[in-house]
């Protein structure tokens, strides 16, 4: 499958209970987990709101089912039987991206939280400072893997402006022992081509 892209004028969202599963699959998925965390001590079993199912009316509307995992969740991809785990993710052009948290207990899931979400891996990933309300909402795209993304564009910024914001943020992660966890050069390079 090929990631496509969808005009969507109308998103509406809707919190559902997450997938049961069966002893097995649950002591499987935490072995998983758990090797996963010894080839990899930085991971963080953080919430993520993950894609439960989405239905698209031909008229612009897009209804988004979601629920609430952690990252745990991943270690089922592959496993037969496992309930399918896709991902609800933001991403701005500029290019960065991450996975979507779910609301605090009781918020609803909805364009500004997806919008304040995007500015937030925007500032992570290259020390950005655009607001969330400068984000303009652009096409959702449904992944190869079945996850679901929502894109927003950020205004324009002198590129000199974004790398220095970026080598910042570069060195202050690097001087805490934490490794960016955007590689610049790599991005810039795949964009233009190199």
């Amino acid at each position: 499958m090929t990631a496509e892209l969808w005009d969507v004028s109308r998103l509406r969202f809707e919190e559902t209970a997450p997938p049961a599963l069966t002893a097995a699959q649950r002591t499987t998925m935490d072995a998983r987990w758990a090797a996963a965390v010894r080839a990899n001590p930085t991971l963080f079993d953080g919430p993520v709101a993950a894609l439960a199912g989405y239905e698209r009316d031909g008229a612009g509307g897009l209804s988004v089912s979601w629920t609430r995992l952690t990252y745990r969740f991943r270690a089922l991809r592959g496993l037969p039987g496992a309930p399918a785990v896709a991902a609800l993710f933001v991403a701005v052009l500029q290019p960065p991206g991450g996975t979507l948290e779910p609301p605090g207990d009781g918020g609803a899931l909805d364009l500004e939280l997806l919008r304040a979400h995007a500015a937030r891996e925007l500032a992570e990933e290259t020390g950005s400072d655009t607001s969330a309300a400068a984000l303009v909402p652009g096409p959702v795209v449904l992944g190869a893997r079945g996850s679901l993304g929502f894109l927003f564009t950020a205004p324009p910024r002198p590129a000199r402006e974004l790398r220095e914001r970026y080598a910042e943020l570069a060195r202050t992660e690097t001087a805490s022992g934490v490794e960016p966890e955007f590689d610049l050069e790599l991005a810039a390079g795949r964009f233009l081509g190199a």
